[in-house]
């Protein structure tokens, strides 16, 4: 009895497996009634799509100066003298710290290397910036930005 329903088991499981397999013309059909369609329907042009970014709003509280002349973007803040002998009106600012004390070590950092680094503080982000030098005119700002940039990356101008 128990062979007998093995051998039932086997034969079913066999025409299960051969029925199932599909033939190699039935694909070929498909895919030459998808062609057949495809030329059917003339070329449709795709136009592309314009994606507009969404518009983000921030505070007044930072305003970007670009002056057309040199495309040198400037910064201008609040900000209040916390240390150091006095700003022009272009500074480098080579560092924004929220601990004082980390901003003092920068700036001794920087007085070592024989600059006259000074600290503000902007009272509405928090955050104390040390300023590595200062100067009258913004082209001799910016040719000084640059060079800070090889040490400090993300060194900015700040205009008084």
């Amino acid at each position: 009895m128990k062979k007998y329903f093995v051998l039932c088991v086997g034969f079913c499981a066999a025409l299960a497996m051969t029925s199932c397999k599909s033939s190699e013309s039935a694909y070929k059909k498909a895919y030459e009634k998808a062609k057949a369609q495809e030329q059917a329907q003339p070329a449709q042009t795709q136009e592309p799509v314009n994606v507009v970014a969404p518009v983000e709003t921030k505070p007044v509280t930072e305003t970007r100066v670009v002056d057309n002349v040199d495309n040198v973007q400037v910064r201008q803040e609040d900000y209040s003298l916390v240390s150091g002998a006095g700003l022009k009106n272009f500074s480098v600012v080579v560092g924004a710290f929220s601990v004082r004390a980390n901003a003092e070590g920068l700036q001794q950092q920087l007085k070592d290397a024989g600059y006259d680094a000074q600290i503000v503080k902007n009272e509405a982000r928090n955050l104390y910036r040390v300023i590595a030098a200062t100067f009258d005119s913004k082209s001799e700002a910016a040719r000084s930005r640059n060079e800070f940039r090889a040490k400090y990356p993300d060194a900015w101008l700040l205009a008084k």
